[in-house]
């Protein structure tokens, strides 16, 4: 039975923790789309994108990602068929994502100053860093980390995405993770390379003082 509780329904939490294993494994486009469709309850479309999404990726899942994909395609009506089709792995793969080492990427810039504004205001966050990820021949890409404790992960996961689309980020890469969550490879690498934004027990982060941006007042400042 899904029990409604402040952080979401059971088949909702068991969607969430499968998605939030699938950064790196999923493309990031892909994965933000899924996501942004759990914060808004389309539980109809996910119940058969999600499995049919690996499926076409070839992306193996372990026994813990099968019965919590099983959770939630059989909660909302979903064919068992499309999770026992899934690829199995033994263990989660190891991240083949790269991150820039903490000091050495584009540092702080007024998308920052914003999810740093915003933390302190959304229930249940405890901690917000930002990681920023090798692009190959491109931009560096922004990986959003936050621990919340009692939130509703899907939800917050789908507002800090809007936030960033409406900064220009076209696939925003959030990671929202609850205090029982387990890290992939992934989100270790990541959070050996980020930097803190916000935290609860802290105030706010260091002072930015790169990218153009004011060391004691975090305003913008001109340059030249």
């Amino acid at each position: 039975m899904d029990t409604r509780t402040g952080s979401g329904t059971e088949a909702e939490r068991a969607c969430h923790d499968v998605l939030l294993a699938m950064a790196g494994r999923l493309p990031d486009r892909l994965l933000w789309r899924l996501r942004d469709w759990l914060a808004c309850g389309a539980h109809v479309a996910l119940r058969t994108a999600l499995p049919r999404a690996l499926l076409r990726h070839r992306v193996g899942v372990t026994e813990d990602e099968r019965a919590r994909l099983r959770t939630a395609v059989l909660a909302w009506g979903g064919p068992s068929r499309l999770v026992d089709a899934v690829l199995h792995v033994d263990a989660v793969p190891d991240a083949s994502a790269r991150f820039v080492a903490p000091g050495a990427g584009p540092g702080w810039d007024d998308t920052d100053l914003v999810l740093r504004a915003l933390a302190p205001v959304t229930a249940g966050v405890s901690a917000v860093r930002r990681a920023w990820r090798a692009g190959g021949a491109g931009a560096p890409v922004r990986v959003v980390l936050v621990a919340a404790d009692g939130a509703d992960s899907a939800a917050l996961t789908g507002a800090l995405q809007r936030a960033l689309r409406a900064r220009g980020e076209s696939d925003p890469c959030v990671e929202v993770t609850g205090p029982s969550a387990a890290l992939t490879p992934y989100h270790r690498d990541a959070q050996a390379a980020a930097e803190m934004l916000w935290r609860r027990d802290a105030g706010r982060g260091p002072s930015p003082v790169r990218a153009g941006l004011g060391a004691s007042t975090g305003e913008l400042v001109g340059h030249g």
